[in-house]
């Protein structure tokens, strides 16, 4: 909603002014600077990025609407998951959870949170970890590596299409001047025309540099850094877990390893420590 409404002020700032200082509108429809600018994005878009990126493009588009999935209710609900399955760990073993993370779907601890439960990528990235605390890894320092190595791989191929939109938003100017010399070679045709004329060619051959900047740094750029943004959150949810992970194999009680978690998070997310303790009071393993 926030794209929305920033997109809507962008617009009616910038009419706005040019109409107080008495502009008129219809001069800024240039349908040809227009398809010079953006038929040129487009192309060298489409040069610039391999297959995934141009497909995922769309999607990432609704994830720019929809925002960050990431809440204080969705970090307790996990924070709780994995309180629940250390808990099992520390009473019965490591190996109390081979069940759990073998099959998630049918695991009583899994079920009683739908959210993270749903979240298919997410609860692939816990159990694959927890599967090598089955098999008996316990060397911590070498997981994060391997975890490290992991959460930046997933930022950096989620947020292909955020750096590919920036990059986009770097030329939009270069190529706003594309059309407006373009268009000055069209009125060095019409040299001869009075002046009412030549003035009209001139302010539409200006009109490409003025889109380029506008659509650069109103919109291409700012939609960049909010999906920059958005990826981000997904690998500081990803950092948490990993924190929580990692406590749990140097050996501290369930409590302490996410409280290495909660730690890491934003005061704007982070649940207050007794906010936790009253869900981990009632979560109990099977």
């Amino acid at each position: 909603m926030l794209v929305i409404v920033g997109a809507g002020v962008v617009v009616a700032s910038v009419l706005g002014g040019f109409l107080l200082n008495g502009g008129a509108v219809h001069t800024l429809f240039q349908p040809t600077e227009w398809l010079i600018i953006f038929g040129a994005a487009i192309g060298s878009f489409m040069i610039a990025n391999p297959r995934k990126v141009l497909l995922g493009t769309a999607t990432a588009l609704r994830l720019l609407i929809r925002g960050s999935r990431h809440s204080k209710a969705s970090y307790i609900e996990t924070l709780g998951l994995l309180y629940s399955l250390f808990k099992l760990a520390k009473t019965k073993g490591d190996l109390a959870l081979e069940s759990h993370v073998e099959r998630p779907d049918e695991s009583a601890i899994f079920s009683r949170f739908p959210t993270f439960n749903g979240d298919h990528h997410t609860r692939e990235f816990l159990c694959d970890y927890l599967r090598l605390l089955t098999l008996g890894t316990n060397n911590a320092h070498e997981v994060e590596a391997i975890i490290d190595a992991e959460i930046e791989a997933h930022h950096h191929r989620e947020n292909a299409v955020a750096e590919a939109i920036t990059r986009i938003s770097d030329a939009m100017p270069a190529l706003g001047i594309v059309a407006a010399v373009l268009g000055v070679i069209n009125t060095m045709g019409s040299i001869t025309q009075p002046p009412e004329i030549l003035g009209e060619l001139i302010g539409g051959a200006l009109c490409g540099t003025f889109m380029g900047v506008l659509m650069s740094y109103g919109f291409f750029a700012p939609i960049g850094q909010a999906l920059s943004g958005i990826h981000q959150t997904e690998t500081d949810y990803l950092g948490c877990i990993k924190a929580c992970l990692l406590a749990h194999m140097m050996g501290y009680a369930p409590q302490v390893s996410i409280e290495f978690g909660r730690k890491t998070l934003d005061y704007d997310l982070r649940p207050s420590f007794f906010e936790l303790e009253a869900v981990v009071g009632v979560t109990t393993p099977d």
